[in-house]
């Protein structure tokens, strides 16, 4: 499949095998920022032992806000041979984390099959969460469908404008819609065990943004319509302008208070009454960027929340 790359929505078409780097940016080898125990996620992910992350390097998006532009877009992270891969994994089930959770896993999903094989056929497994921008194609999911017990899927925009100028996605809305909606259809609601971690199921994320949060309620009007209300949403207000919306005018600024409630209300009045609402605060949470993990494999958080959250 890397001889000619088309496993996002770009379909850059770049043979990877031979060494050549796609729209992404990523080549042949794995590339990881860092991995870890995270403790920022949703609380039926994070437990008591966290949610064993791995943050993949290199993203289909090209977000002008991404909190992670360091290894998302700028490339940083070490490469790694299958077996290290395999290795992370194994480490993170020995550490009792409660599920391997996959940070933008789209441009790896051959390797990470591949690393999560021998873990598998010996009896090691745990759930794995799919943790994506939303920015995926029907048909990679379907190929890989076996890397995806949990969905944590953003829908982020409404409309193709606004994905490309935030994002450089103008296919980003059918592409994430048709995404969650495969999502939905194949795992269905979120299943939690008898101490409340997840099994199983979807949960969507939805991201206020400045001058934008019509986009999120629109795209909770699709969820009532599309997969109904028993779907579990994690509203955020956590934006902050960084990376390069510090330079451009609408995206240079927090949400305010009266547009973040706009988002809640729409949470209220369409009936949704499963998951999280991130409580507003008027400057960035702190530990935004996730919780720290033990040295040697701490890692920020990709999409990562602040804990001050409610249950919806």
């Amino acid at each position: 499949m890397l001889e000619s790359c088309k496993l996002c929505p770009r379909r850059c078409g770049a043979n990877r095998a031979e060494g050549r780097l796609g729209y992404c940016g990523a080549g042949r080898l794995p590339r990881v920022f860092r991995y870890g125990p995270h403790f920022g996620e949703e609380p039926p992910l994070t437990g008591e032992k966290g949610s064993g992350t791995v943050f993949f390097s290199h993203c289909t998006m090209r977000c002008i806000y991404c909190q992670n532009h360091p290894w998302s877009q700028g490339g940083q992270g070490e490469d790694l041979e299958i077996d290290a891969l395999t290795g992370i994994f194994r480490s993170l089930a020995a550490k009792g984390c409660h599920n391997w959770n996959l940070v933008s896993p789209t441009p790896w999903l051959p390797q990470i099959k591949e690393a999560l094989f021998p873990l598998l056929s010996a009896g090691i497994s745990l759930p794995i969460v799919y943790n994506t921008s939303g920015f995926e194609l029907v048909e990679t999911l379907e190929r890989f469908s076996d890397l995806a017990d949990i969905a944590l899927c953003d829908l982020r925009y409404a409309t193709s404008a606004c994905a490309a100028e935030g994002s450089d996605a103008p296919r980003y809305v059918e592409c994430s819609r048709e995404a969650l909606r495969w999502f939905w259809n194949r795992l269905g609601p979120l299943e939690l065990d008898p101490v409340g971690l997840a099994r199983r199921g979807v949960i969507c994320r939805l991201l206020a943004l400045p001058g934008r949060v019509q986009e999120a309620v629109e795209n909770l009007k699709w969820l009532a319509e599309t997969v109904g209300t028993g779907i579990s949403v994690s509203v955020m207000s956590q934006y902050t302008p960084v990376y390069r919306a510090l330079e451009r005018d609408g995206w240079n600024r927090r949400v305010t208070a009266e547009e973040y409630e706009m988002l809640t209300d729409a949470v209220d009045s369409l009936g949704f009454d499963n998951g999280w609402v991130q409580e507003y605060e008027d400057v960035a949470p702190e530990g935004l960027l996730g919780q720290e993990m033990p040295a040697g494999e701490g890692a920020v958080g990709a999409e990562s929340r602040s804990s001050a959250a409610s249950s919806v």
